[in-house]
């Protein structure tokens, strides 16, 4: 049970940190995130939106317990993350600009799975 927790709060961890900066970008609409997001075609009032419910989702997926809550922040994660790496592929950007999504879904992938594995080890204990 210690590596499968040191696994999931490690993996989790780069998760937070990785969605987390650009998040707080977003909720303060900095310009360079309004540019970034203008450019591809979207309003920029979606901005502080998406940066606010990012930084939400984060909160449900550290905070312990609420295991509904955190599906749905999982879910919710992924859906942001599929529609930006879908709408840079669509929009012809190259790689370098839709490259780094393919780590943020093996991070959500492994943060999810590492956390069904310790819930199922925390209740076979209990």
């Amino acid at each position: 049970m210690k590596k499968t927790k040191i696994i999931f709060w490690v993996v989790t961890g780069l998760l937070a940190v990785m969605l987390g900066i650009g998040s707080v970008y977003d909720a303060i609409s900095a310009p360079e995130a309004v540019e970034h997001v203008t450019r591809i075609g979207y309003p920029a009032y979606i901005v502080p939106f998406l940066g606010f419910a990012k930084i939400l989702g984060l909160i449900a997926i550290l905070v312990p317990g609420y295991p509904r809550i955190k599906e749905w922040a999982y879910a919710g994660i992924f859906y942001d993350l599929l529609g930006a790496f879908y709408s840079h592929i669509a929009f012809g950007d190259g790689p370098d600009m839709w490259a780094g999504f393919i780590i943020g879904f093996a991070l959500i992938a492994v943060s999810y799975i590492y956390h069904h594995k310790l819930q199922r080890e925390t209740f076979a204990v209990a």
